[in-house]
């Protein structure tokens, strides 16, 4: 009860007479792009989080240092 190589075929070619190449070719790269980002997004997290960690040790070292001061103005140079 399995969908048979002579079906896929017939499907396939069915697609191709709907679409058309030039459409089905836009698609496949517009899909291959989105995975590329996907991948590229996890690598990038993942980077962020060991920099995450890194961080929290260093803030944990600093936590009993106090940095003082106070605003001299609320403008913003125009310069």
């Amino acid at each position: 009860m399995g969908i048979s190589l002579w079906q896929l075929l017939i499907i396939l070619l069915i697609v191709l007479l709907l679409f058309g190449t030039k459409k089905l070719r836009s698609i496949g790269s517009d899909l291959g792009g989105a995975v590329k980002g996907f991948r590229s997004s996890m690598h990038d997290e993942g980077q962020s989080d060991e920099k995450k960690v890194s961080e929290e040790e260093m803030s944990h070292d600093e936590s009993n240092r106090v940095i003082e001061g106070e605003v001299a103005s609320k403008e913003k140079d125009k310069a």
